[in-house]
């Protein structure tokens, strides 16, 4: 295994590829009973993983719970990561979801308990929950670093300007810094490059990829029939069967071969190219085994390229606007020439 700082806000070191816990329990009906999740774990830390990502509405509370009876004897040596926002089970009350303050520290004393540990690593805001002021998350974020309840804060899926905001707010007022995101990012959903990687890299954020796979489609595995998420929760994969899609399977395909390896795992080493840290979701003992190799398998500059060429998208306004030759400044020595520069007369 790999490690890189946990972006430039902080000293902590991480292991390149983070253990997703999603599909730690069965609540959802979909996932690994406790026992295989135990053995995953033991995989995972045995190959030198020490960050391991879960989240309170993770099998209604089950992912915390299981996860913290099996770190008991190593709790000391691993990341733990987790989130509050969404609630742990259906129709609870209004006053326990959402990013406030209320709602923040019932939640971080309920994964306490779950994951029977005294503090937690890096805590998340789960996601945005478009009404709580970012002040109000920032501040209680703080004051749970302060008090010994968290030792780092993270903002996971709010869009790039709150979560600079937050950022900045918490450097000006001293309060305890920002200091990662979490992010849905793959070869198939490449939107988060348009303002939310360009942010992290410019404010020093860490970034966590969940869903590096896309929900098992890069792993090739439905073309060959078999079955996965995709199918069990049918319709649930909004990438399957496009012709992106296809085209990026297509690559994938071709550069796992010059590579004799796979096509899941080039499309992990592609996200390690990204500077990011893609979370492993496995729900069984081999699948861990199989993308772990990631961890080894490095891609040529050219080799980015062309998988960036198959899955690049449109970037939008203002950034194919800003790139279009025509509306670009020319750099001539020491003279910048602005386009359509204006006239200006003193009289």
């Amino acid at each position: 295994m790999n490690y890189k700082l946990l972006g430039k806000r902080t000293g902590l070191p991480v292991s390149d590829l983070a253990l997703g816990a999603g599909n730690f329990g069965q609540a959802w009906g979909y996932g690994a009973e406790a026992k295989e999740a135990e053995r995953i774990i033991s995989l995972y830390t045995e190959h030198g993983g020490n960050l391991i990502d879960t989240a309170d509405t993770y099998q209604c509370g089950e992912s915390e719970e299981i996860l913290g009876k099996a770190i008991a004897t190593k709790r000391n040596d691993l990341v733990i990561s987790t989130k509050y926002t969404r609630g742990v089970f259906p129709g609870q009350a209004l006053g326990t979801l959402g990013n406030h303050r209320k709602s923040m520290v019932q939640a971080v004393e309920d994964s306490l308990r779950r994951l029977k540990t005294d503090r937690i690593d890096l805590y998340f805001v789960h996601q945005d929950d478009f009404f709580t002021p970012i002040e109000e998350i920032v501040r209680g974020l703080d004051d749970l670093v302060r008090a010994g309840k968290i030792v780092y804060g993270g903002i996971s899926n709010f869009p790039a300007w709150r979560i600079s905001a937050a950022a900045t707010l918490a450097d000006l007022r001293g309060w305890s810094a920002v200091s990662a995101i979490e992010v849905e990012y793959s070869l198939l959903q490449r939107e988060t490059e348009r303002d939310l990687l360009p942010m992290a890299e410019a404010m020093g954020l860490g970034v966590l990829a969940w869903s590096p796979l896309a929900g098992g489609l890069l792993t090739g595995k439905y073309r060959k029939g078999e079955s996965g998420r995709a199918t069990v929760f049918a319709g649930s994969n909004p990438y399957q069967g496009g012709e992106i899609a296809e085209a990026v399977l297509d690559r994938l395909f071709a550069i796992a071969e010059v590579l004799e390896s796979e096509p899941a795992l080039v499309a992990l080493a592609w996200l390690k190219a990204k500077n990011v840290i893609p979370i492993l979701g496995p729900r069984t003992f081999e699948q861990l085994e199989y993308n772990l190799k990631a961890a080894d398998l490095h891609l040529t500059d050219e080799q980015v390229e062309s998988l960036d060429e198959a899955s690049s998208i449109k970037m939008g306004y203002p950034h194919d606007f800003n790139r279009a030759p025509e509306n670009r400044s020319t750099l001539t020595g020491n003279k910048v020439d602005l386009i359509k520069k204006p006239t200006i007369t003193v009289l």
